[in-house]
């Protein structure tokens, strides 16, 4: 299958070494060598192509910006009825600025303005799809598309029983008490926490495996700040160019319920009791 996918984006290139690399838990990955350069190539057999096209429509939009880096997508199709992403190889060792350019690059991207909130296509969290569309009032897209799609697919799951639900949907209804309606308006990566960004050549910075929406920057920060893989010289330095609001840390749990909902929903109950712990804090 790789080497159809090669046939089809540069059919005079020779594949000289194909080797697996671990580290996703949604995708088959592999490092490509062939004559002219080297690719890093996902393929997903469970998944339709749109799962990567939104990929790589986010790696675009996140380039076009031009803060901080991505690697150059160089193919995104089917082969053999597999769709695969075919993006450079991105390769490097941390320098000691290089959590200073990760913070600053990304503050930088998020004062780029954008209008509306949501966004408009096909879209996926992790391998879940995740409905979508652009709207005018951030708390009602982020309840009632983000949370509320989350809630309905872990009530039909199972996972979200009568307590949990009662707490949520409470919260749900009482969210402009603490999320603006109209904060400014960025392109989030959407799904940044520590492994979704890896360090290039010269100690540089690279987003990958965006699921990219637009919204309030408080958003990705807060994700970073749920698992881990963040150092203290970043947030400094993304403070120094983009400061969060004196409000962040009473809404940031907010943001991370989301992400907590989603991995309920993907991995089961051990995200059950983070769930619930953010529903009686705000709901008592």
């Amino acid at each position: 299958m790789i080497s159809k996918g090669l046939q089809m984006i540069s059919p005079e290139e020779n594949i000289q070494k194909i080797s697996p690399v671990s580290g996703g838990d949604s995708n088959q990955a592999f490092y490509v060598q062939t004559n002219e350069r080297e690719y890093f190539v996902k393929l997903n057999q469970q998944m339709k192509i749109g799962y990567f096209k939104f990929e790589e429509r986010g790696l675009k939009m996140i380039q076009a910006t031009n803060t901080i880096n991505v690697p150059d997508v160089l193919g995104c199709l089917e082969a053999e009825g597999v769709p695969m992403l075919w993006l450079e190889w991105i390769e490097g060792k941390r320098i000691h600025d290089t959590d200073v350019l990760l913070g600053e690059r990304l503050a930088a991207m998020h004062l780029a303005e954008e209008k509306g909130y949501g966004f408009d296509g096909e879209s996926y969290i992790g391998k879940l799809p995740q409905q979508n569309r652009l709207m005018d009032d951030w708390v009602e897209y982020y309840r009632d598309v983000r949370l509320a799609g989350q809630w309905k697919r872990g009530k039909a799951n199972g996972r979200i029983g009568q307590a949990r639900e009662k707490r949520l949907v409470k919260l749900m209804e009482r969210l402009d008490e603490w999320i603006p309606r109209k904060p400014k308006s960025c392109l989030l990566h959407g799904d940044l926490w520590g492994g979704n960004w890896m360090t290039g050549p010269g100690g540089t910075p690279y987003l990958i495996d965006p699921a990219v929406l637009f919204g309030d920057h408080e958003m990705d920060l807060a994700f970073t700040e749920l698992f881990g893989g963040f150092s203290r010289k970043f947030y400094e330095a993304y403070q120094s160019v983009f400061p969060l609001s004196p409000e962040y840390e009473e809404r940031k749990e907010l943001y991370q319920l989301y992400y907590l909902l989603v991995h309920l929903n993907l991995f089961g109950e051990s995200y059950g009791p983070s769930v619930d712990r953010i529903l009686r804090r705000y709901m008592g």
